[in-house]
């Protein structure tokens, strides 16, 4: 008896893992919610997508998981093939929203990213260079995927002979904001990448880029930068000119509530993980509710997203966020990824993290006079959006990770 296509896939579903295994709580606005981290159900959308394989792969690893309780609900994946074959990863990714079908779509092909099928492919990625940022007599760019983001934004690097671009691939209505943010920074004493073009229609940007060491590797490393340099950096972006046009102001209300649903979501059955939720609601809910943008700030300000350049300055190389918010939230923001950062497995680096945090906080609180409760309210609010993490970037442990994440929200607060 002849056998159907999706027979003949199904077949080979034992032969293509799901990698982490993980298993996260059900959710009754998404009933198919758990589709989404089973091998057998994952396999046959992605074959349904790209037709039927001659070779199947090693194993499709689970890259990141976003969810809005009750409302959607995105993971992204890449296919692996193994080394011998020679055959490039695949990314794709698949979308399930509340009384939508579902929607899958594969890297460049991504609907919400109008401009990333060109940007990605070296030879229209040349037509792009020499309409958007400069004529350049080479026959062909060559790309590099940096980050991907499905429905979100992709970092690609362009190399053109000796020119090195860092390119954003956003939806088009972050490229007015991302340009707003460059005035800004470009305003501050810090380095920043060189505008090299922008393509509005594509939301894409492109970026030069800035040869240094990352900063969080630096610090990993035992690197001692001066707290003072950071701090003045910042304080020449605090004292930015406010724009006209500036834009919306930071949302922390909002982003904290989104990740209060997350949270609220992922500790469903375990009451320990209810309990530190609790306990850390109760004092950052009045905080949160109370608080109001005051001046100027990066708004996402941490190690990550700096460069030490070899003649000691440092560059920032994200920025988009800029505009009005909270100068003590750019601190304790720094001083939460450090305090998270520390607390990771890799134990080699956590004396050299944790020293270099209570050495920028205290350089920040006797340069600015701040209070220390102001200080802490604000480093423990952005540890608990770290926590989401947790569960964004899946893994088996991820309960424990998230727990653990909710008790140094705790340890923040004293």
């Amino acid at each position: 008896m002849a056998t159907t296509a999706e027979e003949r896939t199904k077949a080979s579903v034992a032969a293509v893992p799901l990698f982490p295994q993980i298993a996260l709580p059900e959710d009754p606005g998404l009933p198919g919610l758990s589709d989404l981290f089973d091998p057998e159900w994952v396999w046959l959308r992605y074959c349904e997508h790209v037709g039927n394989l001659e070779v199947p792969p090693e194993q499709v690893r689970i890259r990141q998981f976003t969810h809005t309780p009750g409302r959607t609900a995105l993971v992204s994946y890449v296919v692996e093939w193994p080394a011998e074959d020679y055959i490039p990863s695949d990314y794709f990714a698949v979308m399930l929203r509340r009384d939508h079908p579902v929607e899958v779509f594969q890297f460049p092909d991504d609907p919400y990213l109008p401009g990333l099928k060109e940007a990605a492919d070296p030879e229209t990625a040349l037509d792009l260079v020499n309409r958007h940022v400069m004529a350049v007599p080479a026959r062909q760019v060559r790309v590099q995927v940096v980050r991907y983001r499905p429905g979100n934004r992709a970092v690609l690097r362009h190399k053109v002979g000796r020119v090195r671009l860092y390119v954003r691939v956003m939806r088009t209505s972050a490229i007015p904001p991302l340009l707003r943010a460059a005035e800004l920074v470009g305003t501050s004493c810090f380095a920043v990448p060189r505008l090299a073009g922008h393509w509005r229609k594509g939301g894409t940007i492109w970026l030069s880029e800035i040869p240094g060491k990352n900063l969080r590797d630096h610090i990993r490393r035992g690197g001692q930068l001066s707290p003072t340099v950071l701090l003045e950096g910042l304080e020449t972006l605090w004292s930015a000119p406010i724009p006209s046009d500036g834009g919306l102001p930071f949302d922390l209300p909002g982003l904290y509530n989104r990740a209060k649903r997350t949270i609220r979501y992922a500790v469903r059955g375990n009451e320990e993980a209810r309990a530190h939720l609790r306990e850390a609601v109760q004092s950052l809910d009045p905080f949160v509710e109370s608080w109001k943008p005051s001046g100027m700030a990066h708004n996402d300000f941490y190690d990550d997203q700096m460069l030490v350049l070899p003649d000691g300055r440092v560059a920032l190389v994200d920025f988009e966020e800029t505009g009005m918010g909270d100068p003590l939230l750019d601190v304790g923001n720094f001083l939460a990824h450090l305090r998270w950062a520390s607390h990771s497995r890799e134990e080699e680096s956590t004396g050299t993290r944790t020293v270099y945090r209570d050495l920028f906080r205290r350089a920040a609180l006797e340069r600015f006079g701040w209070s220390e409760r102001d200080l802490a309210l604000r480093e423990a609010a952005c540890i608990f959006r770290i926590c989401t993490n947790t569960v964004r970037y899946p893994q088996p442990d991820w309960q424990e990770r998230l727990q653990s994440g909710l008790a140094l929200v705790k340890q923040a607060l004293g």
